[in-house]
C-alpha cells in the first residue's frame, strides 16, 4: 500500500480509499448482508465479484483498517471477516448513496427497499444501525429494548422479494 495520495483534500482521499469498482461492495455485502466469510461473499455477490478481486478487496480493505480479519472459532481453515469501526461509521454514505441511487437511477424494488427505509428512518435509524454492527462485529453490546435494525431490513426485502415473484 503506498503512502502516496494526490491531495489532502478529504473528498479526494475518500474516493482513494473506497473509489474503486468493488469497496463499496464488499463493504455493503458485510454490512446488510451480515455476510463474514470470503466464500459467503463469494457466493452471494449479485454483482457477480471473481473471487481474486474479492481476495484482493478484502486484503486491501483490511490493510485501510477498514475491515478486520481473524481465525474463525469454528472452523479451523476458514476466516472471519468484520467491519471495523471506520467502516461502520460509513451507514449514513450508504444510506444517502442509497437514496441518491433510488431518485436517479434504475433499480429494482426489492433492491431499493433497504435504501428507502434507511432515508425514511433518517439518523436515528442509522445510529440504531451502527449500534447493532458494533454489536456483530466488534463484540460491543448494543442498549437493551432496541429492535433489530438488521431484520427490519431484511424483512422489508424478502417481503418486496416475494412480492415481485408474485
Amino acid at each position: 500500500m503506498t503512502d502516496e495520495r494526490r491531495s489532502g483534500c478529504p473528498i479526494n482521499l475518500s474516493v482513494e480509499v473506497l473509489g474503486d469498482k468493488w469497496s463499496l461492495v464488499v463493504i455493503r455485502d458485510m454490512m446488510f448482508g451480515n455476510l463474514r466469510h470470503f466464500r459467503e461473499l463469494l457466493q452471494n455477490s449479485q454483482e457477480g465479484i471473481a473471487s481474486n478481486i474479492l481476495a484482493s478487496r478484502l486484503q486491501r480493505l483490511t490493510e485501510l483498517g477498514l475491515v478486520s480479519r481473524a481465525p474463525d472459532p469454528t472452523h479451523k481453515q476458514k476466516v472471519i471477516y468484520s467491519l471495523t469501526e471506520p467502516a461502520i461509521q460509513l451507514v449514513p454514505v450508504m444510506a444517502h448513496l442509497g437514496a441518491w441511487g433510488r431518485r436517479h437511477l434504475p433499480v429494482t424494488r426489492e433492491l431499493a427497499v433497504r435504501a428507502e427505509l434507511l432515508e425514511r428512518g433518517g439518523p436515528q435509524l442509522w445510529d440504531e444501525f451502527m449500534d447493532e454492527l458494533r454489536e456483530q462485529h466488534l463484540g460491543i453490546p448494543r442498549p437493551p429494548g432496541r429492535e433489530s435494525v438488521f431484520v427490519k431490513l431484511r424483512t422489508a426485502y424478502e417481503a418486496a422479494l416475494a412480492e415481485q415473484s408474485a
